[in-house]
Parts: structure tokens; sequence; C-alpha cells
């Protein structure tokens, strides 16, 4: 059984942050569950254009509001408390936090992140 707390975490090397953004990896590769769990916090104002050439994202939103555009189709979709989006084509998107409020998000990659990532100049994380 694991048990992680995010007061343990917080400071350490699991916890990422660049432009716009904040993420505690709360499950790590290192646990070999084939998938990593993150609280990732998204900055009021922030607009990130990303893209996992090399994994799969869910994203499960529990504050704020925000906007997520598919790039292939222009396509725009409200994220609010309550929603979840899946990045299921690798899709390369937008994501826009809307007011003033930062955006909470639960995400899950698959393959599982080794903790320390941070986004490349394409918006991806390496294999």
């Amino acid at each position: 059984m694991i048990i992680q707390r995010k007061s343990d975490l917080q400071g350490g090397p699991r916890d990422a942050s660049g432009p716009g953004w904040r993420s505690l990896r709360m499950l790590t590769k290192t646990e070999r569950m084939g998938f990593s769990l993150n609280e990732t916090w998204i900055t009021a104002g922030a607009s990130m254009t990303l893209e996992y050439k090399h994994h799969l994202e869910a994203c499960y939103c529990i504050s704020g509001r925000g906007v997520v555009t598919d790039l292939a189709t222009g396509a725009d979709h409200v994220i609010e408390a309550g929603t979840l989006y899946a990045l299921d084509q690798n899709d390369r998107h937008t994501l826009r936090v809307m007011g003033d409020e930062d955006m909470l998000l639960i995400s899950v990659f698959n393959p599982a992140l080794t903790g320390d990532e941070v986004h490349g100049a394409d918006g991806s994380y390496s294999a």
C-alpha cells in the first residue's frame, strides 16, 4: 500500500513548476502503478499551449474556470469544477485560465511521469 501526504512532498523533487503552473507529483513511475497522479495548479490568467507527444493525460477540474482549445479542430471547451478532459490522441491544445482564480486540476499521465519533468519548448514532456 502506498500512502502519500501532500505536506511531505511539498518543496521536494516532486514539487515541479514552470511559467504559469505548479504540479505536485503524488504518484510517479517509482511507485510502479503504470500511471502518475498529480495535483496541478494553473495560475489565473495563464495560457499554455501543450502537446504531450509521449503521454496520454486526463485532467479533472476541482476549482477555477478555463477553456481548453483543441488546436486540430479549433473547438473550445469550457473547463470548470466537475469537468474532465482527456487528451486521448496526444492532442495539441491550449489551456487558458479565465477569471482571477487559479485552476486546480487532478491529472493522470500514462505512461507514468518520473516526477521532475518540465515542459519542453514544444509544450511536451520527454519520452
